[in-house]
């Protein structure tokens, strides 16, 4: 079911959304900090509409710009105005459920002294053509090719399905022996012990046992890099870029005495709010993994480094058009030193999680590979599969989830995860 918004509230949300997707395909910033930046100021209805608009435009690029080139003599530029204005209209008729006239009349003022007659045209003409989209997005080239020749076609195809709606909203449990009663209150399902999947569009502040901190929001597949570190039984562990805190709730639930470390201020305060809010414990800490220095080495280390993100693709369609080998290449390297810094903080006999929201290998596998080719004195970790929910295992001793994995029951993101011993 649509729970986006549908219906035309002026101009104020289209004119924030064409600025939105202006900032994110012509300087690469994600989509939200874009919109955390030009849409605070305005309704609620208009803040919601204007974030769906732009992500309808990223989810269907491609196929919005087949149906404009279908009813132009020549094309567009790729980065003319006229061309974003188009797919902003046609991604409201085709998507949001927009009335044409409400569309069209919102377009055309966007062009200030553009080329209305054209645009009205060639909304006039799909209009009357009665287009339909098909059941799926086309991914982009560049990213269709890349992740073919990595996984293959099978699962270029998944991600193409996936692509087509925003996820189901995944809960992790303070308290996983109280699965049973919070997917019975919460109308959900669970698909590991302390998971709960709901339908998309619930106000979660309004749930029951948000307020009590029963309950925190982080896709499944996130919440496997924690699952594999066990019970801490009152051991210690840093978390490493650990703003906003999902892990960090995680561990601190688990047992773990737990450090938390980001570099970001005003994340590390959504971090406080929602250990307060929880009621779980840990010790804060702002700083730089690259230059912090703990008072003592560490049981566990968790570093959950920071990635492309190619994996949330189902959530953050920008990701598929502001990603490319140039920004790969550049976290590959950021990735490989944070994890040879994370390496010095274990203790004899600890252990080392690496993980990425990537679809992409050289931040996965590859770099774990590298990794243990520079430290002899590591070695893969025996993963307890008991910890995993049922349909994903581990691969050569890491885990690797992939667009398709577990669809019937809603999917979840591409993610990385590699554990690691160091030798006593």
């Amino acid at each position: 079911m649509n729970t986006r918004p549908t219906t035309a509230t002026g101009l104020a949300a289209r004119r924030t959304a064409l600025r939105m997707l202006d900032t994110c395909l012509r300087t690469g910033q994600p989509l939200d900090q874009a919109a955390s930046a030009m849409a605070k100021g305005l309704e609620p209805s208009d803040r919601a509409l204007a974030i769906a608009i732009a992500q309808e435009v990223l989810r269907w690029l491609p196929d919005l710009d087949l149906l404009i080139d279908s009813q132009t003599r020549l094309p567009l530029a790729e980065d003319a105005k006229a061309r974003m204005v188009l797919r902003m209209a046609l991604a409201q008729m085709l998507r949001l459920g927009t009335p044409p006239h409400a569309a069209i009349s919102t377009a055309l003022p966007l062009l200030d002294k553009g080329p209305r007659r054209l645009v009205h045209g060639v909304l006039g003409s799909l209009w009357r053509l009665q287009p339909k989209l098909a059941d799926a997005p086309s991914l982009t080239h560049p990213v269709a090719d890349r992740w073919k020749a990595v996984w293959g076609a099978e699962m270029v195809e998944a991600a193409r399905i996936a692509l087509a709606e925003p996820p189901a909203l995944d809960l992790v449990l303070a308290d996983p022996s109280q699965t049973g009663k919070w997917a019975e209150e919460l109308e959900g399902t669970s698909l590991a012990p302390g998971h709960i999947r709901l339908a998309r569009g619930s106000a979660i502040e309004m749930l029951p046992g948000y307020a009590d901190g029963a309950w925190w929001v982080q896709d499944l597949a996130s919440s496997l890099p924690a699952r594999l570190l066990g019970q801490g039984n009152h051991r210690t562990i840093v978390d490493l870029c650990a703003a906003p805190g999902g892990k960090t709730m995680q561990l601190a639930s688990q047992g773990w005495n737990v450090t938390a470390l980001d570099k970001s201020a005003k994340r590390m305060e959504r971090l406080s709010a929602n250990l307060e809010r929880t009621g779980l414990t840990a010790k804060s800490n702002i700083g730089d993994v690259l230059t912090w220095e703990p008072e003592a080495p560490f049981d566990a280390v968790l570093l959950d480094a920071p990635c492309t993100a190619t994996g949330t693709f189902r959530r953050h369609p920008d990701v598929l058009h502001r990603i490319g080998p140039k920004q790969i290449a550049e976290l590959v390297e950021l990735q490989a030193a944070m994890l040879d810094k994370a390496a010095a903080m274990i203790k004899p006999g600890g252990t080392l999680v690496y993980a990425t929201c990537s679809l992409e290998p050289e931040e996965g596998e590859q770099q774990a590979d590298a990794f243990l080719a520079r430290h002899s004195h590591f070695a893969k970790a025996k993963i307890d599969t008991a910890l995993l929910p049922e349909g994903i295992t581990p691969t050569d001793g890491y885990i690797r989830t992939l667009p398709g994995m577990l669809a019937d029951k809603g999917g979840l993101d591409g993610f990385f995860i590699a554990s690691f011993i160091r030798a006593q």
